[in-house]
């Protein structure tokens, strides 16, 4: 049976703060910006939209 990681948040942010500086840039907020680059059709690269679905994750924690 595999060990369950007991802080994976810390290891699954790669480079804090860098999406929510991209949404400032942007002038949206990172809610608003993770749901524009996930839409479909967006040429959003690869590292971004993987940011964005970590943003929507971390945010519905947040809510619990």
């Amino acid at each position: 049976m595999a060990k369950k990681k007991k802080n994976w948040i810390k290891g699954a942010i790669k480079r804090p703060g860098a999406f929510a500086k991209k949404a400032k840039r942007a002038k949206k907020s990172v809610s608003a910006y993770a749901n524009k680059v996930l839409k479909k059709g967006s040429k959003a690269s690869a590292r971004t939209k993987s940011q964005a679905r970590l943003a929507k994750t971390l945010r519905k924690m947040r809510r619990k």
